[in-house]
């Protein structure tokens, strides 16, 4: 009997997802663990691999194709011993995905789309590797992305990975020889987007295509500050004392091991919770949830959007091993490789902006945690101790706070004891 290969759910908040691409094509033995194809969910390109062999049959599903539902059959594989006949009844299976080609709006050509003339799916009439291999182009999410990023084109970069595969170091090699690979001009890459020259009430424009990253970020945050009854807490801390004991620790590190003020900072909010336990909750399905460990989510930039990937059981860490979880961590969300028990999940979410400069914000909470912490940049500021006028170097933190599960003087207690540890870090490294 063919075995059916469904649309799968990577994530959590995953309900859609774009085929980006085929690692296989119709007529190749798949054994099990193969990765036969490239997911683009709503947090990253995800390689899918087999959990069945066989010979892949039909493909349902092309790949360019956008919104594909979660459960949609997207492919057939057939056992030894079966024929085309049993095919029947998967030949005319209707789609319930919309396609690139067919949505009628035009789009930022993608890095992870380069195929030389179309998207459609093969019709069984050329089958061969030729022109399988005119037709598209077989590179790592990885590979792509770094492409997409210095406007390389993959077609004249030849791949050393699995069956000719473009891989990381591929395209490295490529861009270290400058001429001798063709970039894309801006011109070519905003091609196809539909652009306007302005008439007379607005300026010109141009219309860029919402990745899924994106549209989940405006469809989380947008329920975020509709549902969710936001209060905010404000606490100045003084850093001085954090940054000699930094620098102390500095001086006896390796360049790879020197601690960040960002490392103090997940810590500090760690042992908080730890101490203030009404503040590590959530509100879900009409129920206060109360965490037993802190697993701290910090806010990343990436390409397109932001990633939280998550230091679980925080304030049981030192200080050293934080800082080098977040930094593999932190390399991993930008390479686009996080797993997704790396990235799911999350008791409680810091936001900084302070190496941007930016003096106090206030962030959105990431349903369903309760709160989540800004912090600012450390700048020097007059202080008043006792009666004197001094200088200090001070950082602002803005507590977002979900009001259905922590009251005000629960936020408050969490940031006085943030507060403590971030001005004495002796306590934070005993």
């Amino acid at each position: 009997m063919p075995t059916k290969i469904l649309m799968p759910a990577l994530s959590p908040t995953m309900t859609e997802g774009n085929l980006v691409s085929w690692l296989k094509k119709e007529g190749d033995t798949v054994e099990s663990g193969d990765i036969i194809a490239e997911i683009e969910t709503d947090k990253a390109t995800m390689e899918v691999e087999a959990v069945d062999e066989g010979i892949l049959a039909k493909i349902l599903v092309p790949e360019g194709t956008e919104e594909v539902k979660v459960n949609t059959l997207i492919a057939v594989l057939l056992e030894d011993g079966e024929d085309q006949s049993a095919l029947d009844g998967f030949e005319d299976t209707p789609s319930t995905t919309k396609s690139s080609s067919d949505s009628g709006t035009s789009q930022l050509p993608d890095a992870r789309e380069i195929e030389a003339s179309s998207s459609s799916p093969s019709n069984g009439h050329d089958t061969s590797d030729e022109a399988s291999s005119k037709e598209r182009l077989f590179a790592s999410p990885l590979a792509r992305r770094i492409a997409s990023q210095e406007s390389l084109d993959l077609s004249g970069v030849e791949g050393t990975g699995p069956r000719g595969r473009i891989i990381k170091s591929d395209v490295e090699a490529a861009l270290s020889k400058g001429h001798a690979v063709e970039k894309k001009s801006a011109t070519q890459a905003v091609s196809s987007l539909p652009s306007r020259t302005g008439d007379g009430l607005f300026p010109a424009y141009t219309d860029h295509k919402l990745s899924n990253m994106r549209k989940v970020i405006a469809k989380r945050l947008t329920e975020a500050k509709q549902d969710v009854p936001h209060f905010y807490l404000s606490v100045d801390c003084e850093l001085d004392t954090l940054l000699t004991a930094r620098k102390q620790l500095n001086e006896t590190l390796s360049d790879d091991q020197r601690l960040s003020v960002n490392d103090f900072v997940i810590k500090a909010v760690a042992q908080a919770l730890k101490s203030v336990p009404a503040a590590n909750a959530s509100y879900i399905d009409g129920v206060m949830r109360q965490y037993e460990s802190a697993d701290v989510a910090v806010a990343v930039a990436v390409e397109g959007g932001l990633v939280t990937p998550i230091i679980r059981d925080a304030d049981h860490k030192s200080l050293g091993a934080i800082s080098s979880e977040i930094k593999s961590l932190i390399k991993k969300a930008r390479d686009g490789k996080l797993r997704p028990e790396e990235f799911q999940g999350g008791t409680f979410s810091i936001s900084n902006l302070g190496m941007f400069g930016i003096k106090n914000f206030s962030a959105v909470i990431n349903p369903p945690q309760g709160c989540i912490l800004a912090v600012g940049a450390g700048e020097k500021r007059p202080v008043v101790r006792g009666d004197s006028l001094e200088i200090a170097t001070v950082m602002t933190c803005t507590l977002s706070v979900d009001h259905r599960v922590v009251d005000g003087a629960v936020g408050a207690d969490f940031l006085k004891h943030f507060k403590q540890n971030i001005e004495n870090p002796v306590l934070m490294v005993l």
